[in-house]
């Protein structure tokens, strides 16, 4: 895929790999649209990717929120034109020490799903449309081992990724015929702060950097594509 020009948008942008995934993107060319909730610290990765001769944007959203996906979508389409590709890389632990499943709450549970899997299904159903009626476009989906893996204590965060990766595997058989491919992902543990927050007693030296993920995301991304609904371990 040819990725200067490309108008990408990618969620969870302020920080870890989504901020990764946004500079190596930007210094490959593309048009971007970082989204995030923190506004100040996307903003800073925004203005890091234009200095450094980039083209970003910022919009500040929750993805949670039932609200953002519309406007998510109309603030990009105004700011870079028809998105060719969606990074959904926002993600949520829940409440941190992690819990056995009897011990998480409605709202913690309800809350993972939001964020790990609602959220992106509303984003793609608002953006989705467009890219089949130009019969291209691409969906990356963001996931975990845990996703594949039943690991104690993460259990809101295991089920909603587990949801997430097939979600991708539906929209794949539905949007197919339409030219739009989506793609399961995951960059396997990395030195960032949601990591800390799940296993504060890792050794950062055992884990990838999310520069160096991002760095693999980008070249996977210029090479031939695997078959829409494909999961992959980046690592």
């Amino acid at each position: 895929m040819e990725i200067r020009g490309t108008s990408i948008l990618v969620t969870g942008a302020s920080r870890g790999l989504g901020a990764a995934l946004g500079r190596a993107l930007g210094a490959a060319g593309a048009k971007l649209v970082l989204v995030a909730r923190d506004a100040a610290a996307l903003e800073r990765v925004a203005r890091e990717i234009r200095e450094n001769g980039g083209e970003a944007h910022a919009i500040a959203a929750d993805v949670s929120k039932a609200e953002a996906a519309t406007r998510i979508a109309g603030s990009a389409a105004a700011l870079v034109g028809p998105i060719d590709v969606v990074i959904h890389n926002a993600s949520s632990l829940g409440p941190v020490p992690l819990l056995p499943l009897s011990e998480t709450s409605d709202a913690a549970f309800e809350e993972a799903l939001a964020t790990n899997l609602v959220g992106p299904f509303r984003l793609t159903r608002a953006l989705a449309g467009a890219m089949a009626l130009r019969g291209r476009g691409l969906v990356v989906h963001i996931t975990s081992d845990a996703a594949t893996n039943a690991y104690p204590r993460w259990g809101a965060y295991g089920v909603a990724k587990a949801g997430f990766e097939h979600l991708a595997r539906i929209w794949a058989a539905e949007l197919g015929d339409a030219g739009v491919r989506f793609l399961n992902l995951d960059p396997g543990e990395m030195d960032t702060q949601m990591h800390r927050d799940a296993i504060p007693e890792a050794d950062p030296a055992t884990l990838a950097r999310p520069n160096g993920v991002a760095e693999r995301i980008v070249a996977l991304l210029r090479g031939e594509l695997p078959p829409s609904g494909t999961r992959l371990e980046v690592r």
